[in-house]
């Protein structure tokens, strides 16, 4: 494929008279993993709502694969391999894990019903480390675990562009570890990945590119040791003291 797979020119989300996206502009080359940073309220959940048909776009354009998805909605999204996960985790508790993951392979993935769905998403139980809860009620997987189901239920999907919502959020430090090493492996199998993410330690490993936006306006993109040391970026999320903590270590 020739130039990048996701493009946005110009894009603008508008709620009544609030632009909580405005006129972003953002190219993701096939297989970059991408860091979307900025304060509570900096419009990054919504510019995610916005590239998968949430939230139509007020303004812009948004491209995929060459392709105009400014007006898709979200199902036609999905199809065409954008996959997301959700910052607060919300599985069918009524169903199994098998089941959660069976119905996004069927919804997007174009696989049918039964036993092709069915070995379809114990494969993808696998690879994220929860082939043995295969049968188990979703209800009953613990934080963490359903983080991981996410993940499952997004490569159901099979998604060129996977984009990641605080994946790692109310996770522990040995959680955190293993939630990178899952993204690592899923990068690994060249699937582009913009990732909202407010740890940086998580960030700064990961990502080849970070993406800061501040009251809607991306205000800074570029190589992470680059970003943590912009001025606009200290003052609008990262704090002097980070800054500093980070100088102090050698970057």
């Amino acid at each position: 494929m020739n130039g990048p797979l996701l493009e946005l020119t110009g894009v603008t989300r508008q709620f009544g008279g609030l632009k909580a996206v405005s006129d972003v502009t953002l190219s993701v080359p096939q297989g970059e993993v991408i860091g979307l940073i900025g304060p509570n309220g900096a419009g990054k959940t919504t510019l995610v709502n916005v590239i998968t048909g949430v939230h139509p776009a007020s303004a812009g354009t948004i491209r995929f694969a060459g392709e105009d998805i400014t007006r898709l909605k979200p199902w036609q999204a999905a199809r065409r391999g954008i996959a997301r996960t959700f910052q607060i985790v919300q599985p069918f508790p009524e169903m199994t894990v098998l089941e959660n993951v069976a119905a996004a392979a069927m919804f997007a993935g174009g696989v049918r019903y039964g036993r092709d769905a069915e070995h379809e998403a114990r494969e993808h139980l696998r690879f994220v480390g929860l082939g043995d809860y295969a049968d188990r009620d979703a209800s009953a997987l613990t934080l963490a675990m359903r983080k991981r189901l996410e993940f499952a239920k997004g490569l159901a999907m099979h998604p060129k562009l996977l984009l990641l919502d605080e994946v790692n959020a109310g996770l522990n430090a040995t959680e955190v570890d293993e939630a990178l090493a899952l993204i690592r492996a899923i990068a690994g199998r060249g699937v582009t990945i913009l990732i909202i993410e407010h740890l940086m330690k998580v960030v700064l490993s990961l990502c080849s590119r970070i993406v800061v936006l501040h009251h809607g306006e991306l205000i800074a993109q570029g190589e992470p040791q680059a970003i943590i040391k912009d001025p606009r970026v200290i003052q609008a999320y990262l704090g002097r003291r980070y800054a500093g903590t980070e100088a102090s270590n050698g970057g």
